[in-house]
C-alpha cells in the first residue's frame, strides 16, 4: 500500500509541476499579448517565472531568453535583500533595471510581484522585458559610462497596495524617446505578474496547498540531481578554449577554462581581454546566465531551468575583465559578447564530448537599433535632410546561421542562443517610416561541412520617401567568421555598408543619408565535418534551393553541378578523387 501511495505522490506531484508550467506560460503570453513594443509581443524578448519565498526560481516559462530568465534568477533575491517578503503587502509590485543585479543593461525592466494566500505570503513572480528606448544615447555601444545609457532605476516601488507610482511613470515618460510604448510595456510587466499570482493561486487551491514549500523542495532537489546525473556522464578534467571576436576598436579574447567533476561544472574565465572602454561589456551575471546556458544546451538540457539545475554550474571571471565589467562601465550592449559564450564553452565540450556540440555559429543577435528625426543625425546628412524628416526609434531583431551539428545542418536566419523571434516586417513598417527593401537568405554563407552551417542573410532598408535615419550599429562577426569544427569551414563573415557603396563601421552611431539604403549580410554558422564527405544529392539540392552556388559546390564539396541544376556524378567522382589525393 505504501508503494501504491508512494507512486500516486509523485504522480501528483508531475502534475502539480506541468500546472506550474502552465501558469508560467500564461504569464508571458499575457506579457506578450499586451506589451506595446514590437521587441516584446513580436520577437519575445522577455522572461517570466515563479520563484519560492527564498527567492529561488521554480520554473520559467517556455517563451523568453536564457539571458533574461537566468539573470532573472539571480535577480530576484536582489529584491528581497532589500524588501524582504515579511514587509511586502498585497498589491505591491517593484522594479529596477540595474544592470549589475538583474540582466545587464538598463534596457531590460525587471518587475518582481509577491504572492498572498490567506494573507501570508508563498511566493513571487518575476518577469523581464527589453523596452525599445531607455532615453540617454539609446541602445547601442557608444556610451563610455553607464551614466550616459539611459535612466536608471534602483530596486523600488512600482506598486503599492495596488496604488501605481505615478512620479516613477511620470520619469520614465520624460526620459524615453518612445513614452507611449515604454509606459506601455512596464504596465504589461504588472498585468503578466498578476496574471499569474492568480493562477498560482487557483493551482494551489485545487491541490489543497497552503504553501509552496513542499512542492520547491520536492523541485528543486530533483532537479539538482538530473542536473548532476547528466555531468557525471562526461570524462572529468580541465578543459580550455579561446574565442576572438570583433570587439569596438580591437578584438577581444574570451577564454575558458572548464573543469568537470562528480561535483558539477565549473567555467573560469581568467585571462580574457579586460573592459572595453565602449559599452560592449558584460556584467557577471549576464556572464553567468549564458555560460549555464551554454554547459545546460549539451549536459542536462532536458532537465527543467531552474534554481536546482542552475545550482550544479558555477561560474567566474576577474572583476575588471570584460566578462566581469565593474560599475560605472558601459553595458548597454552587452548582448554582443554574451551572446557568444555558449560558443566559447562549446569549444570545452567538444574535447569532452566531440559528437554532441555543434559548431561556432553566427551566435550574437544583430539588433538593427534605428533612429529617425534631425537629432539623430550627424552634421553632413542633418544639412541634406528634409526639415519634415519623422522622429522614431524601433529595433528589428535579426539572426545570422547557426553552426552545423553533428548530424545535422546548421539552423538558417536563426537566433541561437537569444531564442528570440525575427519582428515580422510589416509590423515593424507600421510602426516605424521605413521600408525594408530586400531581405533573404545569403546563399554561400553556411560554412562547407559533411553538415552545412545555417545561411545567413542579406538586408536592406531604407527611410520612407528616402528620409535620412541613422543606425545604432552593433555587428559581430565581420571580422572573425563562425569556425567550423571536425574539418567544417567557416560560416561567411558578416558586412555593413550602404548602397551607394560606401563601408560602415560594424559598431557605433552612424548616419544613412537622404535616398541611400543601409545594406547588412549577417554571417553564417560554421560547418561540421569533412566537406568532401557530405552526400552528393544533398550538394544538389542546396545548390536548386540556392543555398550553394555551383561554383561553390564544386570548390568546397568537389561536387559538378551543371547548369540545369542536376547532378554530374562522374564528374563529382572524379573531381573528389583528385582533390582527395595528395597530388591533389
Amino acid at each position: 500500500m505504501s508503494g501504491e501511495a508512494g507512486a500516486l505522490e509523485r504522480i501528483q506531484t508531475q502534475i502539480m509541476w506541468n500546472r506550474l508550467i502552465s501558469v508560467v506560460e500564461e504569464q508571458a503570453q499575457t506579457l506578450l499579448r499586451t506589451a506595446f513594443s514590437t521587441t516584446v509581443r513580436e520577437a519575445g524578448d522577455l522572461s517570466a517565472g515563479v520563484f519560492d519565498v527564498e527567492g529561488r526560481m521554480l520554473a520559467q516559462a517556455v517563451t523568453g531568453t536564457p539571458g533574461h530568465v537566468n539573470s532573472m534568477a539571480i535577480g530576484v533575491k536582489h529584491f528581497l535583500d532589500k524588501y524582504p517578503m515579511t514587509e511586502m503587502r498585497e498589491g505591491d509590485a517593484y522594479i529596477t533595471n540595474d544592470p549589475w543585479l538583474t540582466c545587464g543593461h538598463l534596457h531590460d525592466l525587471t518587475v518582481v510581484t509577491p504572492v498572498f494566500k490567506d494573507g501570508r505570503p508563498v511566493g513571487s513572480f518575476a518577469s523581464t522585458a527589453h523596452v525599445v528606448d531607455i532615453g540617454g544615447r539609446g541602445f547601442g555601444p557608444d556610451g563610455r559610462a553607464v551614466f550616459e545609457e539611459g535612466l536608471y532605476i534602483p530596486i523600488m516601488p512600482l506598486v503599492r497596495a495596488g496604488t501605481i507610482n505615478e512620479d516613477l511613470l511620470e520619469m520614465v515618460r520624460w526620459n524615453v524617446r518612445e513614452p507611449l510604448q515604454v509606459e506601455g510595456d512596464i504596465l504589461s510587466l504588472i498585468a503578466c505578474n498578476q496574471e499569474g499570482a492568480r493562477r498560482l493561486i487557483s493551482m494551489m487551491a485545487e491541490f489543497s496547498l497552503d504553501t509552496l514549500d513542499d512542492l520547491a523542495e520536492d523541485i528543486l532537489t530533483r532537479s539538482r540531481d538530473a542536473a548532476l546525473a547528466g555531468i557525471r556522464k562526461l570524462p572529468a578534467g580541465t578543459y580550455h578554449n579561446r574565442l576572438t571576436m570583433d570587439g569596438y576598436d580591437e578584438p577581444i579574447e574570451l577564454v575558458a577554462a572548464m573543469t568537470i567533476s562528480d561535483d558539477g561544472v565549473h567555467v573560469d574565465f581568467t585571462g580574457s581581454s579586460p573592459v572595453s572602454n565602449y559599452g560592449i561589456n558584460v556584467v557577471l551575471n549576464y556572464t553567468i546566465a549564458y555560460t549555464s546556458f551554454g554547459v545546460k544546451c549539451i549536459v542536462a538540457k532536458d532537465v527543467p531551468n531552474n534554481a536546482g539545475s542552475l545550482s550544479t554550474i558555477t561560474v567566474s571571471a576577474p572583476e575588471g575583465s570584460i566578462l566581469n565589467a565593474p560599475r560605472p562601465w558601459p553595458v548597454a550592449s552587452r548582448h554582443i559578447i554574451g551572446h557568444l559564450l555558449p560558443d566559447t564553452v562549446f569549444g570545452c565540450l567538444h574535447q569532452a564530448v566531440p559528437d554532441q556540440v555543434p559548431a561556432e555559429g553566427a551566435s550574437s543577435l544583430w539588433i538593427v537599433q534605428l533612429r529617425g528625426g534631425a537629432t539623430a543625425l550627424d552634421k553632413n546628412a542633418r544639412q541634406n535632410a528634409p526639415l519634415e524628416t519623422p522622429p522614431f526609434e524601433i529595433a528589428l531583431f535579426n539572426s545570422g546561421g547557426a553552426g552545423a551539428r553533428p548530424t545535422r545542418d546548421g539552423l538558417s536566419t536563426t537566433a541561437f542562443p537569444s531564442g528570440v523571434r525575427t519582428m515580422p516586417v510589416e509590423a515593424t513598417e507600421t510602426v516605424a517610416p521605413i521600408i525594408v527593401w530586400r531581405k533573404e537568405m545569403a546563399e554561400d554563407s553556411g560554412g562547407a561541412g559533411s553538415e552545412r552551417g545555417g545561411l545567413g542573410q542579406y538586408m536592406e532598408i531604407g527611410g520612407a520617401d528616402g528620409a535620412p535615419f541613422s543606425v545604432l550599429a552593433q555587428f559581430e562577426r565581420v571580422d572573425n567568421p563562425a569556425r567550423g569544427r571536425e574539418g567544417g569551414g567557416k560560416g561567411a563573415a558578416g558586412k555593413v555598408g550602404l548602397a551607394s557603396g560606401n563601408a560602415l563601421r560594424s559598431k557605433g552611431q552612424q548616419s544613412i543619408p537622404p535616398h541611400d539604403r543601409l545594406q547588412l549580410t549577417l554571417p553564417g554558422g560554421g560547418g561540421y565535418g569533412d566537406p568532401f564527405k557530405r552526400d552528393p544529392k544533398r550538394v544538389e539540392q542546396d545548390v536548386r534551393d540556392d543555398l550553394v552556388s555551383r561554383e561553390r559546390a564544386k570548390r568546397d564539396y568537389g561536387v559538378q553541378i551543371s547548369l540545369e541544376g542536376a547532378l554530374d556524378a562522374e564528374s563529382s567522382h572524379t573531381l573528389r578523387a583528385k582533390q582527395s589525393s595528395p597530388q591533389g
